[in-house]
């Protein structure tokens, strides 16, 4: 597979497949194993995929409840074990890396991120050619105190330079970009910075073309808390992203934490009266704007979290690519609540999760 990656010999064949033709063929095409995603308005009779009316009724579907007669789903469910990630384990997965005090006391985090070339599978039977840090998208959650010391040694076992370029403050020296970090296979190289300021921030690949090392799979959060802390709440972190299966600059698949509707079908259980912190990332390529919207709430959003005090209080956000901010909310009373993109188009094509209060 060549540096933008080839189409299976099925797709040359049958020529260019535009994402508003994806939802009718997956499902019918070999290049697919026969897996579909079904959306509502796109789903059609003998194509594979269910209706609206069958998904309520969990024709066809497994997880049944976890569907909860929402808007959409898929046919099977994607391989996590293969995959080496699991959706739901992210949301939580934070990494404070390997801890040691150096001669000034300072607080010392010390990761190794491997980048290798991966399939994964993003929807049932939907598979992409993926890059990544630790054999995952997205790459590791890196949590840290605002003046931490971080030290993250790239380890590059693939078969293209990549680099680890942080959202924050650090020396040019560590910026992560071709000729400051980059590292060529078989190569490593060690960025050394402290964590400042504090906030809801990213990391992602600096080399160049920038569209493959991003919409590859080379990014993660990369979370510094405060040092006076916060409000206890259970937090989580929701990556925004795209997959642009068939590399004709359009997306096919959406998703939070890559694997398309991993959140509808299994919705994220949590407490009512417990307060929630999210950190929000979008990452998605080819797009301009993503966002989110939570049903029958509001939360307070913290542009960027790198403020104490919110700075507003409303149900939906929109967001650039590399934007991110901190939301927290509270579900008073149980039952199931959708959360998704406002984009009609990403909830057909994956972007549609739940929350089950408890």
């Amino acid at each position: 597979m060549g540096p933008l990656g080839e189409l299976p010999s099925a797709w040359k064949k049958a020529g260019r497949i535009d994402r508003r033709r994806f939802l009718r063929r997956v499902g019918a095409t070999s290049a697919f194993s026969g897996a579909a995603l079904l959306g509502g308005h796109d789903a059609l009779h003998g194509s594979g995929m269910l209706t609206h009316s069958q998904a309520q009724e969990g024709e066809g579907a497994q997880g049944g409840h976890g569907n909860n007669g929402h808007l959409g789903g898929t046919v099977g469910d994607v391989d996590n074990a293969r995959n080496g990630f699991d959706p739901h384990e992210i949301l939580t997965d934070f990494d404070g890396g390997e801890v040691s005090k150096d001669s000034r006391g300072r607080t010392v985090r010390e990761y190794e991120f491997v980048t290798t070339d991966k399939e994964i599978e993003v929807a049932p039977g939907v598979f992409f050619p993926a890059w990544t840090y630790n054999g995952r998208v997205p790459g590791p959650t890196i949590r840290a105190t605002e003046g931490d010391r971080i030290r993250v040694k790239l380890v590059n076992a693939s078969a293209h330079p990549h680099t680890i370029h942080f959202h924050g403050f650090h020396s040019a020296s560590v910026d992560g970009i071709p000729g400051a970090g980059e590292a060529l296979p078989g190569e490593s190289f060690t960025y050394d910075f402290i964590a400042e300021p504090f906030g809801t921030h990213l990391y992602h690949c600096h080399s160049l073309p920038l569209v493959q090392h991003i919409h590859r799979g080379l990014y993660g959060a990369f979370i510094v808390d405060p040092k006076q802390g916060r409000p206890d709440a259970n937090e989580m972190v929701m990556v925004m992203n795209g997959f642009d299966t068939n590399f004709d600059g359009e997306n096919e698949v959406y998703a939070l934490n890559t694997v398309a509707f991993a959140y509808s079908k299994k919705p994220i259980q949590i407490n009512a009266g417990e307060l929630q912190r999210a950190h929000v990332i979008n990452v998605t390529e080819f797009d301009p704007i993503n966002s989110i919207h939570i049903h029958a709430n509001f939360f307070n959003l913290f542009r960027t979290g790198t403020s104490l005090e919110p700075d507003e209080f409303t149900d939906t956000i929109s967001m650039g690519q590399a934007e991110r901010h901190m939301i927290e909310f509270t579900y008073e009373h149980p039952g199931n609540f959708i959360f998704h993109a406002h984009v009609t188009e990403f909830i057909d094509l994956g972007w549609l999760s739940a929350f089950e209060v408890v």
